[in-house]
């Protein structure tokens, strides 16, 4: 009966974010795309054949595809590097470099077009090299994105592979390269995979980045989405596009959930490995033997135990300077040229007045509506706007997310379970590939009747905003409730231990402690999230990435400026939450 009960509890803890994903995320999404496709009460699947007989569909397909694999090629070959650095060896100031590479993941996609066009255009700082507005400064844009991805989940795994595997390659003959790709990179290969699959999705889904550096030019299936649905009215096309993009997202989670698995097994045998070699390092002698060879035993291993520590110490506190020489050289390039530029150059520019001197004013004019016909609101009225709304997002999202979490971290014996257990998992990544836009679209056209008449609601931008940041809560916390021995639960089990106390004795301060960084994710990503909210943000109540996407549409000087200045004070909210939430988190929270 017991155990009849639990499992109806557990189904009912998934039942509630599912029946949110479907009122929220399906119907919405479905309906968009069955509009498209039955326009007149009757099956047209013609659509396929008229998109797809246009060249501009190929070349928008073509886009995406190239934007995707070199934004994943160069995230790669500069993050690993990174990864090295900044989780394999030990230096002062490594928590907040860390820390510092983070924020550009966070940081909303119109303030990066902003700031890459700051630096990069004519007047910029480095105009002289003409990339303004072209297809390197969309991977620049989409590499300063997605870096922090493959360092942190590379980075992570690295940090907890044993050393000694490639030292014992080492010593049995293989020169410093060949351990290193036989041994260290073959044990890479699942972390590399995961964030590979993970920044292939989100730079084959970019919208804010390509639609402020891309202009008329250059495009993605998203932006395309975009403009079908809102300058030409298309849902047709814009279906088909969908169910395109869709399917390259279904196959990047596919390869991402199989890489993690891959993962999480590499994980659990290193960590047995480890286990394994501390027992043989510190069993005890037998008793048989005398008291004095007992002891001067006992003092050997405990002196090559702590000779053994200390070598590994000083070797990743202070390495090998010559061959880390070229590595940190290349992550310090990556930091400084690639990351920290584009926003110094951002809040350089923001500090040149429309008169061309230096001061205040572009800041001082964020008190106003700026030029004829700019805006209706003030951007801090939109700025404390954006803030209620991350709010409401952010509750949303944590327990929502929290609720995901706890049911896929189970590790249910039956077969039938397991898979449910993965399909829920993945189902609940699609919000990260599919179109915010169409999301965004979908909100308009079925949240408009009762008994879901939320039109006129504020709280349909904060849903809006929850689903897109829900996946990331789950990746935050899931990994920090997987770590826990399920030995743990069945000993409280065993002791009497009801299964609401296990789960708030066992996994309640696992998951409290991985709260902090998930809320600090969904409240950055909510506070930035633009895709979605520039279909449902009012005239009178916009979002400040709204805000600045409107200001950088209207002409002037003072309407640029303002929207520089806007990007620093939203760029500073980011950094601010996320610093905060950095210092909330456990060594072993989050994959990203």
């Amino acid at each position: 009966m017991a155990r009849w009960l639990r499992g109806w509890v557990w189904v009912l803890a998934a039942a509630v974010p599912l029946v949110f994903l479907a009122i929220f995320f399906a119907w919405p999404v479905t309906t968009l795309v069955l509009r498209g496709f039955v326009p007149d009460g009757a099956w047209d699947l013609s659509g396929f054949t008229e998109v797809f007989a246009r060249p501009r569909t190929w070349r928008i397909l073509f886009l995406t595809i190239a934007l995707g694999v070199l934004g994943t090629v160069f995230s790669v070959l500069l993050g690993v590097p990174g990864a090295y650095v900044l989780y394999r060896r030990t230096f002062r100031g490594q928590r907040i470099l860390r820390a510092l590479i983070t924020i550009p993941f966070v940081l909303p996609t119109v303030v990066v077009g902003v700031a890459f066009r700051a630096l990069l255009a004519a007047d910029g700082p480095l105009g002289f090299l003409g990339l303004d507005r072209t297809f390197t400064a969309i991977v620049l844009a989409l590499v300063f994105f997605n870096y922090a991805i493959v360092v942190r989940t590379v980075g992570g795994f690295w940090e907890r592979l044993d050393p000694r595997t490639e030292q014992s390659a080492r010593a049995l003959g293989a020169s410093p390269a060949r351990a290193f790709w036989s041994v260290t990179m073959s044990a890479l290969t699942p972390a590399i995979t995961s964030a590979a699959s993970v920044v292939f999705l989100f730079c084959s889904t970019a919208f804010g980045v390509v639609l402020v550096l891309g202009g008329i030019r250059f495009g993605t299936i998203e932006t395309e989405i975009w403009i079908q649905t809102t300058q030409f009215l298309d849902l047709r096309t814009a279906a088909v596009l969908s169910v395109l993009q869709l399917s390259v997202v279904t196959a990047a989670l596919i390869t991402f959930s199989r890489a993690r698995a891959r993962r999480e097994a590499a994980l659990k045998l290193h960590g047995a490995q480890h286990q394994a070699r501390r027992l043989r390092l510190w069993q005890p002698v037998p008793r048989r033997r005398e008291r004095g060879l007992r002891a001067k035993s006992s003092v050997r291993t405990v002196g090559l135990g702590q000779t053994a520590r200390s070598r590994g110490r000083f070797a990743a506190r202070w390495g090998r300077p010559g061959p880390d020489l070229p590595v940190a050289a290349v992550t310090a390039v990556v930091i400084v040229g690639l990351l920290a530029l584009p926003l110094a150059a951002l809040v350089v520019r923001s500090l040149r007045t429309p008169s061309g001197t230096w001061g205040l004013d572009n800041y001082v004019a964020l008190g106003s509506t700026g030029g004829p016909n700019a805006l209706t609101v003030t951007v801090w009225d939109a700025a404390a706007n954006s803030l209620r709304v991350a709010v409401d997002a952010t509750v949303i999202a944590v327990v929502v997310g929290a609720l995901v979490a706890l049911v896929v971290s189970r590790r249910p014996r039956n077969v039938h379970a397991r898979r449910a257990v993965w399909g829920l998992d993945t189902l609940f990544m699609l919000p990260l590939g599919v179109s915010a836009v169409t999301v965004g679209f979908g909100f308009l056209i079925t949240l408009n009747r009762p008994p879901l008449d939320l039109r006129t609601s504020m709280i349909l931008i904060p849903i809006a905003q929850a689903v897109v940041a829900i996946p990331l809560v789950v990746r935050t916390v899931l990994p920090v409730l997987r770590a826990i021995d399920p030995r743990q639960r069945e000993s409280a089990a065993v002791l009497g231990a009801s299964p609401g106390r296990v789960l708030a004795h066992v996994d309640g301060p696992f998951l409290v402690r991985s709260l902090g960084l998930a809320i600090g994710f969904a409240f950055a990503v909510s506070l930035g999230e633009f895709g979605a909210t520039a279909f449902l943000a009012r005239p009178d109540a916009p979002t400040l990435p709204v805000v600045i996407f409107r200001l950088i549409g209207r002409p002037g000087a003072e309407n640029y400026g303002m929207a520089l200045a806007a990007s620093v004070l939203l760029a500073l909210l980011t950094a601010t939450i996320m610093g905060v939430a950095e210092r909330l988190r456990s060594e072993r929270t989050g994959e990203f």
